[in-house]
């Protein structure tokens, strides 16, 4: 018999046992586990150990520890954890009591979705911007549908980006009044779907001009040259005209002067000469007066014209040293700029002063002339009727 167990038909059919019953083991380790499981924040999570019913006593483990948060172990071997936090997250595996693994899951907790936070931009007539904020942080994966509707009964897409949180829709029914924007978000726990209501006449609000420059003009120290370009997102068509609002103060003051023009470019006329200005631009839809004035452009920082005194001595200050660098055209003076240039307001005020000081001269004399003659008519009165009061006493009575 010991020779008979020795055969290599022998060996051959225990190995064959012991592999087979190794193979056995590792199924049971494997053919339970699960993928991953969903529950709330701050409530009660159930985890069954497998979808048979156990019936021998289990261990659990959270992340191969047997350290786990506050919890309940039922007679059937499942695992109630009370009140969860972000703590209980991990991967859950009950054992038998050999140590076979029985069942795993990894778990996640989060909320269920709520309400977005909408809002819609309408950058011109044929095209529409949507973009949404989570109300609730879920701390879940979601997903995202969304359409767009005028008055009809019939939905159309509007093609989502879901990394950033938008969508757009392409040449909407803009005579109609309102539109509406259906979000729904989806996650693990639940879903929820936001309804906004879009006028997009009053949304209208186009994006700031650009290319805006300034540019002095020569010889003219009070004046600036404006031009700029309608916004490239705004539709070239006729029918879509456009007002400007060009305002432009001294640096400094807190009082912005305006100009509307329909078209580019304009001439301001009242700059405050050697002073260096700020100029910007926006714009709006001239038909529709419901809609909004686009943002500002940035600041412009511009300086007028200006006539510089030169000198033949080199030893002297040299032009350069007086331009401005926000200056976008260099202006040089000629050999016959050596004396002072009065500019045009200066001569105003000039001409005002010396109207006031003929004006003083001529009211001054005059009054003080017929005060002394009132004066002097007042006087022979007096004394008449003092003599006559002396001459009253002196009679009998």
């Amino acid at each position: 018999m010991p020779g008979r167990l020795s055969s290599p038909v022998c060996l051959t059919v225990i190995w064959f046992l012991s592999w087979s019953l190794h193979l056995s083991c590792a199924q049971i380790r494997t053919d339970e586990v699960s993928g991953v499981q969903y529950g709330h924040l701050e409530s009660n999570v159930t985890l069954a150990c497998g979808k048979s019913q156990i019936r021998m006593p289990v261990v659990w483990h959270l992340n191969h520890s047997s350290a786990l948060p506050w919890h309940e172990v039922t007679s059937n071997g499942t695992l109630v954890l009370l009140q969860v936090d972000h703590s209980a997250q991990g991967i859950y595996s009950c054992y038998d009591n050999r140590g076979l693994l029985l069942h795993s899951a990894k778990l996640r907790l989060g909320h269920s979705p709520g309400l977005l936070s909408v809002s819609c931009r309408v950058p011109n007539h044929t095209h529409v911007r949507c973009s949404w904020v989570d109300s609730v942080r879920t701390f879940l994966p979601a997903q995202y549908n969304a359409s767009f509707k005028g008055n009809g009964p019939e939905w159309r897409p509007c093609v989502l980006d879901v990394a950033r949180k938008h969508c757009d829709v392409d040449h909407p029914a803009f005579w109609q009044t309102l539109h509406t924007l259906r979000v729904t978000e989806t996650n693990a726990l639940g879903s929820m779907t936001t309804y906004h209501i879009v006028k997009l006449d009053k949304l209208l609000k186009p994006d700031p001009p650009e290319a805006l420059m300034v540019k002095a003009l020569e010889g003219y120290p009070k004046r600036l040259n404006v031009s700029w370009k309608v916004p490239s997102s705004w539709p070239e068509e006729v029918a879509f005209p456009l007002v400007f609002h060009i305002r432009y103060r001294p640096q400094g003051s807190v009082y912005w002067s305006e100009i509307y023009s329909e078209e580019s470019p304009v001439v301001v006329l009242d700059a405050l000469a050697g002073h260096l200005h700020q100029v910007q631009i926006r714009t709006r839809d001239e038909l529709d007066t419901e809609s909004q004035w686009s943002e500002w452009s940035p600041l412009l920082l511009i300086r007028p014209w200006e006539a510089y005194i030169t000198s033949n001595d080199p030893t002297e200050e040299t032009l350069s040293d007086n331009v401005d660098p926000f200056n976008t055209k260099l202006e040089t003076s000629t050999a016959k700029t050596h004396n002072p240039v009065i500019e045009e307001g200066n001569l105003g005020l000039v001409i005002l002063l010396v109207l006031f000081s003929v004006v003083i001269l001529i009211t001054v004399p005059s009054l003080i002339y017929v005060v002394w003659v009132r004066q002097t008519r007042s006087d022979p009165v007096t004394k008449q009727e003092l003599t006559s009061m002396v001459k009253m006493k002196s009679m009998p009575i």
